[in-house]
Parts: structure tokens; sequence; C-alpha cells
């Protein structure tokens, strides 16, 4: 039986000299400039009902190096232009197979900035990296170590807007093995009082990371308003003092949903949620702030990925699914359920219910006949939009 290594990318920070950031704000200002023209190149040859690929803008590239307008671009290293070329043959290709929307312009002060390089860039000698045109070793603060003999294929460096300096590293990662299998399978319904609510009735805290610097972002936040619009010194550290503190929550929150989704795919075989379409919650501007503080969305991206390294299976029930409104003991379906009762009596059997202990158990029980009747009836999860192809119809129980 052959094992497969997972591809795995270990995020570090690191402190460039002033040598290393001039060199690296370079290299992110020609990756924009040359994804920019390409996007541009291909969008009017799609008017002239032409289509160009990834070969013909990588001949674009070589032209513009020659021209006096844009000799700078022989100043950074090839590697990273090339492959902007590519990530911009990757968007066109998710546009056309309308798993996203049409490739946007790279913005100096919006877009993220960023630089990909291959073998060809960089140097990997004894837990070094030296990437092309230094002539110096990232000074990278090694957080934890990379697996033993790892050796990285692609390397990205990037900057956010809070002014910190990270090195991604993607190498194969041979600890990643399947879990020993087990019996046990749990529902997790998602909520706002209530982060997740465990179909054993187990509830797990919201830790509101937002709100608890609400207080210091406003601050920060008026003080940047207060700042005349421009490139001025002083509102760029308005700026940099905002995105710390968003980069603080950001932070705090990921590092909670890893060690989450780490327990529950360590301790389930399987896992069943519920197929919300947080893109359409949001826009309830009474819920969009504990909505977006809660990450459902980041919740179900790590908690499937997890289980795809381990061995496990997470099943998405249909939204239209009435998890709440079903009594989990005899099947009744109550007519309305509002958001303000939390806790319910069954007309039919007399069993009382705790709102979202009821929903995880409902979900549970659709998870597992799903995963009995096999894949046809579970929803596509990845289609544009959201929604689901296929309405998942589960029968009801009679009381």
């Amino acid at each position: 039986m052959t094992t497969t290594c997972v591809k795995r990318a270990f995020k570090y920070r690191f402190r460039p000299t002033d040598a290393q950031a001039a060199e690296l704000s370079r290299t992110f200002g020609c990756v924009r400039k040359v994804y920019n023209l390409a996007l541009a190149a291909r969008t009017e040859a799609w008017a002239r009902q032409e289509r160009v690929n990834y070969n013909a803008t990588s001949a674009m590239l070589t032209a513009w190096k020659k021209t006096e307008e844009l000799a700078f671009l022989n100043e950074v290293s090839s590697v990273p232009l090339q492959q902007c070329l590519r990530h911009l043959q990757s968007a066109f290709t998710s546009f056309f197979g309308k798993r996203a929307r049409y490739p946007r312009f790279k913005s100096k002060k919006r877009s993220r900035k960023s630089a990909e390089y291959t073998t060809s860039g960089f140097r990997w000698r004894d837990g070094r990296l030296t990437l092309a045109k230094m002539a110096e070793p990232l000074g990278i603060v090694w957080s934890r170590p990379l697996p033993a003999g790892a050796s990285p294929s692609t390397v990205t460096v990037s900057q956010d807007s809070a002014g910190r300096w990270f090195v991604s590293l993607l190498c194969d990662d041979p600890t990643v093995k399947p879990l020993p299998a087990t019996d046990t399978a749990i529902g997790v319904d998602v909520g706002l009082n209530h982060l997740l609510t465990l179909s054993t009735g187990e509830k797990i805290a919201n830790p509101r990371h937002e709100r608890r610097d609400r207080a210091r972002l406003a601050r920060a936040q008026r003080q940047l308003a207060r700042k005349a619009k421009g490139d001025g010194a002083n509102r760029a550290k308005a700026h940099r003092k905002v995105a710390r503190i968003h980069a603080r929550i950001t932070d705090r929150r990921r590092d909670g949903l890893h060690k989450l989704t780490t327990r529950l795919v360590r301790e389930n075989q399987t896992i069943v949620i519920e197929d919300l379409t947080v893109r359409n919650m949001v826009k309830n501007h009474t819920l969009a702030r504990a909505v977006s503080d809660a990450s459902w969305s980041e919740f179900r991206s790590l908690l499937e990925y997890k289980a795809a390294w381990y061995g496990r299976e997470v099943i998405a029930v249909d939204r239209f699914f009435p998890s709440t409104r079903l009594c989990s003991h005899c099947g009744t379906l109550q007519e309305r359920m509002p958001l303000g009762v939390r806790t319910w009596t069954c007309d039919s059997c007399g069993t009382t219910h705790d709102r979202d202990v009821n929903a995880a158990r409902n979900l549970l029980a659709a998870g597992l006949a799903v995963s009995v009747c096999g894949a046809g009836v579970r929803p596509q999860r990845r289609t544009p939009g959201g929604q689901s192809t296929t309405k998942q119809k589960t029968p009801r129980r009679e009381p």
C-alpha cells in the first residue's frame, strides 16, 4: 500500500534587513505591475474575440523588459514575475469554470503584498533560506521546526497591512497520516450565543474576539479618520495602528479555531455540520458583525482539510433541513420557531428540548442517513454563490 505525503505550508515571521526590505518592496511592486499589465492585455484581447494564455503573456513579459519604460522589471528576480502570470492563468481558469469572479486589478494600497519563488528563485542550505537577488539569508523566527529532512519546493514572501513580514514554506510533511478509525460521530450546530453546540450536549462559548477590542479599534479608527487623506506619514502611521488591532483579532480567532477543529477531528470519525450560506447571512445588518466575528466559513474550511488529512469524514447537511424545528425524540415538525425561543416542549411527546442541542442531534441523524445513502444525496458545496445543486430531502417521521 502506497501512501502520499501531504503538501503543507509552514508560515513564519521574519525580520528583513533594510536592503532585503527594499528588494522585497520592489519585487512586490513589479509583481503587481506585471499582473495588471497582463490582465489588461488579456481583457483587451477578449474584447477582440481573441484568446491569450500563459505562454502569450510570458512572451509579453520578455518584450516589456526590453522597453525603456519597463526596464526596471529586470532589477528583480524573474521567478515571482513568472509566477504571477501563472496565478493570473489560474484565476481565468476558475472564472471560465464558473468558480470565481472575473480577475480584478491589484491595488497598491488594498491588495496583498506577496511574491512567490520556486526552487530556481531561492537557495535552501542547512536550514537557512536565501532568496534570489539577496546576499544574506532571511532572519526567520523559527516558531516551530520543519519536518525532518523537509526541503521547501515553493517559498511565498508577504507583508500584511500591519507591516509584519511573513515567509511560507511549502514542503512535503510525512508526519501527517490517517488517525486510527473510531466509531464516534458528532453533530455540530454553530451559533452566536455559543460558537458550537455538540450533539453530546456540550456547548462551546463564543469568545467574541472582535468585541474585546472594539473600543480600542473604534478609537484608532477615529484617529485615522481625522488624518488628511493622502500619502502622509501620520496617516500611514494611524493606518498601521488600525491594522495591528485587526491583526491581533484575526490571530486570536484563527488560533482558537485551529485548536477547536483539531480537537473535533482527533476525537470523532464523522462530523456533521450544516451547509450555511454565510455570504447571504452577513447581509443582515443586525447580525453581520457577530456572524463575521464567529467566522463560520473559516471553521468549516479548517475542519474539512484536517478531516481529509487524518482520514475523517465531514458531512454537510442541506441548509433547508429543519434541524431546529424537528423534535429529535419523536420526529414531529413544529410550524415555527422564532429566534428568541431557546427551549421548547414538543406537543406530541412532551419532551423539552434545548434549541441548539436538539438541532445538533437532528443534524447528526440526518448526516448519518446521508452517509448510508451515499454521496449522491449530499449537496454540492463548492458551487458559485454557495447554492446547493441538489437539495437534500429528509423524510419526515410521523409522530
